[in-house]
This record gives C-alpha cells, structure tokens and sequence, in this order.
C-alpha cells in the first residue's frame, strides 16, 4: 500500500487539484471557490507527509510554521491581487492579439505553465547568481526542513520578481484572468509538491517533472552543490543550463538551509528585513 501511494500521490495531487481547478473556471464557476480548494490541498499535502514521510523530523514544528502562515498569507494575498489587475494591465498594454483563446482550456493553462516555467526558472536562476537578488531569495533557503507548506515561503518582493518574470511575456501575449487563475493554482500546487515530506516514487518521471525527488538537491546547505535544479515545473531549462542534478545522497535533516548562516533571522518580520540590514 505505501509503494502504491508513493508512486500514485505526486501525480494525483496535481492532476486532481489542477484538473478541478480547470473545470471549476472552464464551467464558469466563480474563483471563490479556488481558496477552498487550495485549502482542502494543503490538508491532502500534510495527511500524505503524515502517512509517508521522506524524513519523519520534518513533520515536527521547528518554531515556523507560524512564520510560514504569514508568508503565505501575505503571498497569496499578492497573487490575487496581481491577478485581479490583469484587465486593468490588458488595458494599458497594446493588443498583440498573440493569445490562442480558440483553444481548448486545458491546453491554454498548458501553454501559460510552459512560457511561466521558462521565465520564472530564469527568474530563480540570476537569484542565485547576483548578490542582491539572492538577499532577496535567502529566506526560502533559510528553512530547516522541507515541508508542503513552506514551498509558499517567499520573501514577497522576491515573489514579484519571479512573477514578472513569468507574467510579462504572457500578459504581453494577452492572457485571460481566467487562464491567470488557473495558472496561479497550478504553480501553489507545483510548490507543494516541490517541497513535499513525502517519499514520492515517480521513476522516469524524475528526470522531467521538477517536483520533490530532484529539488531537494537545490536546498542543499552548500552553495557549490545547491546551484542546481532551478526549474518550477520541469527540468527542460536546467538540462539546457547545464544545472540539472538527479541522483546523489538522499538530502536529510542537517543538509538544508545556507552554509554559513546559522543565525539567519527566523521571524517573519526579521526576515523581511533582514535583505536590507543583514550581512
């Protein structure tokens, strides 16, 4: 039962929340009702860590996650409201009338998620690579342990930077908002799963899917052996920068965090500051 669930819980997840998240708006229905979903996502993702930990201690309160609700919180805030001024955005961009919106729904989230995927991987690459976008950044590596909720643990202008970096291109081409929405709940799910405590079995699919199994390599402790696997949805863009990891040994409690920085502020307040302030 567990090696079954091991191999079915990474596909289901996001098939499942993606796939509902998609007929919800495609039918018509309000994006009300993505928070519940999302909500009811974030419960599957703690009952799975539950069931089948990767690491059992990371199920454990480390002191964050009250931190971690406020980053999400104040994330997801920005998301809708992003969202929410796309027509305002459509409005003061010229039409390039670029957007496929003959095709099917499915397929136009699919196309959305590939063109975010390059630009937001990029987005997450030049942080780890300029000094000041990378003290923007360090709090999503501060963390101790990986866990499903923490993949929405972002310092928020850190956030806006990888969102323009995904949005621009596609609101250039014309994205609808309900296309936005879906996307957004796409890539909260992909987070989720990128940062999972479950001991996912996903085979081949490791070298593709840029989820739990090769991005706990990117949390490594070590800048040398960290700088990899930058990719949100797939592996394509690191494969093509030469960063992509997919095998070593297993990442641990003790392996994660930034080498060299034991004292990196843990509240959330200290750590929206700490990019301004600290070393």
């Amino acid at each position: 039962m567990r090696t079954l669930l091991a191999a079915l819980y990474a596909p289901l997840f996001f098939l499942g929340f993606v796939g509902l998240t998609c007929w919800l708006l495609a039918t018509g229905h309000s994006p009300f009702w993505l928070l519940p979903l999302l909500l009811v996502a974030i419960a599957v993702s703690g009952m799975a860590e539950r069931l089948i930990p990767w690491e059992p201690v990371w199920n454990k309160d480390h002191g964050d996650t009250a931190r971690d609700i406020a980053h999400a919180l104040v994330n997801e805030a920005s998301n809708i409201v992003s969202i929410l001024a796309i027509p305002l955005l459509a409005a003061l961009l010229p039409a390039s009338g670029l957007w496929p919106s003959h095709w099917p729904f499915v397929a136009q989230l699919a196309l959305a998620i590939g063109i975010a995927d390059f630009g937001i991987t990029l987005a997450h690459y030049a942080s780890h690579k300029s000094q000041w976008l990378w003290r923007l950044h360090a709090p999503h590596h501060s963390v101790e342990r990986l866990y499903g909720f923490n993949g929405l643990m972002k310092h928020p202008l850190h956030q806006a930077i990888e969102m323009f970096g995904g949005l621009s291109p596609l609101l250039i081409m014309g994205l609808p908002q309900t296309i936005a929405w879906a996307l957004a709940v796409a890539v909260s799910i992909q987070l989720m799963l990128q940062h999972s405590n479950v001991d996912m079995r996903i085979g081949l699919l490791r070298y593709v899917w840029a989820i739990a199994p090769s991005h706990r390599f990117h949390h490594i402790r070590s800048a040398r052996h960290g700088d990899v696997n930058f990719g949100l949805f797939t592996s394509l863009w690191d494969v093509l920068l030469g960063t992509a990891r997919f095998s070593g040994p297993p990442i641990r409690a003790g392996d994660i965090g930034i080498d060299g920085r034991p004292d990196y502020p843990r509240g959330y307040a200290a750590q929206l500051a700490e990019p301004f302030t600290g070393r």
